[in-house]
Formats: structure tokens, sequence, C-alpha cells
């Protein structure tokens, strides 16, 4: 019998690679066909390892990684909610993980790490923003117990999009 290790820890430099392939993989699988195919292919451009590099030199835990059996499986990116009029201290800014690593659990286990690193900081309640196209974020949220309290509308290119919080206390 093997046992696969699962660990949750803060991003660090050398993640940079990876996360890079987790977000081009999860996004891919996520927003093709939702968002224009331009708009997504310059979106995953910006994300490459230089980027992910400098987040993770910030440091102060706003990027959290799920390392699974040795390989960075998925990510969630955090901090102070950046919608005022939305009486929440926390959000999730992201929250993706590789195709194949999702639909075992390790979303919401991540999704926990994540709401503890926010309570932690003194950031109590969260919100979490997700494409209404995205039907499988939306139901993921859903069944972590989140209620939908506000929505928006963000454009892409020449598409609008609408776009739905969900929140916890």
């Amino acid at each position: 019998m093997s046992t696969a290790l699962i660990d949750i820890r803060v991003a660090r430099p050398g993640d940079a690679v990876a996360l890079s392939e987790v977000h081009d993989e999860a996004w891919t699988m996520a927003y093709r066909g939702i968002l224009p195919g331009v708009v997504l292919e310059r979106m995953l451009a910006r994300r490459g390892p230089a980027y992910w590099q400098r987040v993770a030199r910030r440091g102060g835990g706003g990027t959290l990684v799920l390392i699974f059996d040795g390989t960075v499986a998925g990510y969630a990116t955090l901090g102070p909610n950046r919608t005022k009029r939305l009486s929440y201290g926390g959000e999730i800014y992201e929250l993706y993980l590789r195709p194949s690593h999702q639909g075992v659990g390790l979303g919401a286990r991540l999704f926990r790490e994540a709401r503890r690193a926010l309570a932690s900081n003194r950031l109590e309640g969260l919100i979490v923003w997700a494409l209404d196209d995205n039907a499988p974020a939306g139901a993921f949220y859903q069944a972590l117990g989140g209620v939908p309290v506000a929505r928006a509308m963000e454009t892409f290119g020449d598409k609008r999009l609408g776009k739905s919080a969900f929140a916890w206390r």
C-alpha cells in the first residue's frame, strides 16, 4: 500500500514554474469557450514563471500551494476583500487545481486552509467571485456552503460576462 502525501504551504520562488503550469492547465480547462480565445491566451501569457516568482518573493502568505505526492497540484491567492461595499474581511482571489487533481476533495482542502489563513490574519468572513458561465466553480463554492450575495459584470475583450460573489461568515 502506498500513501500520497498532501501538504499546503506558502508559495516559494522555486514553485514558479509549477505554479505557471497549474495556472495554464486550470485556466484553459475552466475558461476555454467562455472567454474570447485571444483574451484567454493573453491572460495565460501574463502568468508565466517570472510572474509567480514575483508573487512568491512578496511573501506574506498571500499565495498558498497544494502539494500532492511531491507535485504542485493547486494554488490559492488570498487577502483582504477588494469589494468594500460587501462587509466581509477576506477574499480568495483565485483557487485552482490541475484538472488531473480535481474532483477528489483537494479543492475543498485548499479552500479550508485559505479560510484559516485569512482568519489568522483577522480577516473574518470571506467572499469569492466566480464567473456565472463557469458552472463548476459556482457548484463547488455552493457545495462548500457559499451563499450568493452579489452580482456584477466584467468585460473581457468585447464580451461582458456576469459574475457572482459567494460568501461565508
